[in-house]
């Protein structure tokens, strides 16, 4: 099995933490980094303590809140350093599932680069919690998303996920400037337009038990705009490299 490390941004998660902390831990499958942005309520101290306890548990403390596509690229980064070769993105608050891990990890071992956890597969809607309207908006983004940048893919938004070290070192971390919902589409296109093999997983979401959403009108928002910005730089990528070579169409590199 490669070296895996599942990567757990936290704040404000005092209550969720521990849990998730036994249950990653007791698979005995991977590593742990804890990301903690300045939590008010004591989580940093928390995941010091276990690191302590546990060499498999490390902890980042970071200065403020800082969004969660930063904490993931700080992860990814720190990862690489220390010689993983899979990177898993979780939830620190029990919406994903722990126990779904090795099916992730089977995905990776058998040569996908990027596993997306997902909550729409075959036509269901496999999530546990959310109301109406927060299901509407979370579909209809997925579409929307996924319709824009041309990829066939039913959960696109999804933040359970898993990346080969592949993965990361071909896709360009110092141009990703996205946060939540956004990060999460710009992660996969990114993939995807580099060629590597994208597949899904079902995964059943369950909305947090304790604690409040992170969702924000600023989350929404760019997560409207960014397909649009993704797309319309692909074009012009295009025919950049159309202009240098006129030989070649301008579209998606394919593997081959």
């Amino acid at each position: 099995m490669s070296r895996v490390l599942v990567i757990l941004p936290t704040y404000m998660e005092k209550d969720t933490l521990p849990v998730v902390l036994t249950k990653v831990l007791t698979q005995e499958l991977a590593d742990i980094l804890v990301i903690d942005d300045n939590s008010p309520d004591g989580t940093a101290q928390i995941a010091v303590d276990w690191a302590s306890r546990n060499r498999r548990v490390h902890v980042m403390n970071r200065p403020g809140k800082l969004g969660l596509g930063t904490a993931y690229l700080a992860g990814f980064l720190w990862g690489i350093d220390r010689g993983y070769d899979c990177f898993v993105e979780m939830d620190s608050d029990m919406s994903h599932n722990p126990l779904d891990l090795p099916r992730f990890l089977d995905e990776i071992e058998k040569g996908a680069d990027l596993v997306i956890g997902s909550r729409y597969m075959r036509g269901t809607i496999s999530v546990v919690g959310w109301d109406f309207k927060r299901l509407i908006l979370s579909k209809s983004g997925n579409l929307y998303a996924s319709r824009i940048l041309g990829m066939e893919l039913s959960d696109i938004t999804s933040g359970y996920r898993a990346f080969s070290r592949n993965a990361l070192e071909n896709i360009e971390l110092g141009g990703i400037h996205s946060e939540g919902y956004a990060f999460q589409i710009e992660m996969a296109y990114m993939a995807w337009r580099s060629g590597l093999r994208v597949v899904e997983v079902p995964i059943i979401f369950t909305e947090r038990a304790s604690g409040s959403s992170k969702m924000s009108r600023h989350i929404i928002r760019e997560a409207v705009w960014l397909p649009w910005r993704l797309k319309l730089r692909e074009i012009k990528n295009s025919f950049l490299k159309f202009a240098k070579d006129p030989g070649k169409k301008p579209g998606r590199r394919t593997d081959g």
